[in-house]
């Protein structure tokens, strides 16, 4: 990791926005924009432990939270709800159980199901894979969007990371590990999510707002 990058954006981003993700501002941004904060609410409420017991509630709250999440492309929405609708009852049983799994208990079971499940439909893409646990544990895990994380791995250097394009659970915790280690290096303004923690990374490289 090059630190001096990382505390150079961290300098650069309080400067122009002191109080950092509080500055108001960016705080409209954020509500106009993104309004992280109704989505993981929402996902909290979706994804309670009691709803586990409806399987096709889980489901459907799934297709709502990706066709309502702002960091999923437009053209994903579709093929997730497709791919929803399309899944017989034992079928949404597994994805169900995989992300109580993901949420709730052994996370790479959980992420390993869901995945051999959209590998099987030709869904396998990382966005669709961790935009649910990235609302429902906002401080703890990542949303990985390939050029956002392909841009931080080049820009700060983080030579122990290797992107691919199928999602695996080794990477995906490599990299929360990382990016969990550059939030306690910088002021705590800079992460009220992880969302937020990597937007203000992308600004870094990216020259503008969001």
């Amino acid at each position: 990791m090059n630190l001096i990058k990382l505390k150079q954006a961290e300098a650069a981003f309080l400067q122009r926005y002191p109080g950092g993700f509080d500055n108001p501002e960016i705080t409209a941004i954020r509500k106009k924009k993104h309004n992280v904060d109704k989505m993981v609410a929402f996902a909290q409420e979706c994804f309670s432990k009691r709803n586990f017991k409806l399987p096709d509630l889980i489901v459907q709250n799934m297709v709502k939270v990706v066709s309502r999440s702002s960091i999923i492309s437009v053209f994903e929405k579709p093929g997730f709800m497709d791919f929803a609708n399309g899944l017989s009852h034992d079928e949404k049983e597994l994805l169900s159980g995989g992300l109580k799994e993901l949420l709730h208990g052994q996370e790479q079971r959980g992420f390993e199901t869901i995945l051999d499940l959209l590998k099987s439909r030709m869904l396998a893409k990382w966005s669709l894979m961790t935009v649910c646990q990235t609302y429902f544990h906002s401080q703890r895990e990542v949303f990985v969007k390939p050029t956002t994380v392909k841009g931080i791995i080049e820009y700060f250097e983080l030579e122990d990371l290797q992107y691919k394009p199928t999602p695996t659970w080794a990477f995906y915790e490599a990299y929360r590990t990382t990016l969990h280690e550059m939030k306690s290096k910088v002021d705590g303004s800079l992460s009220p999510t992880n969302v937020a923690f990597s937007w203000f990374l992308l600004l870094s490289f990216h020259g503008k707002l969001f």
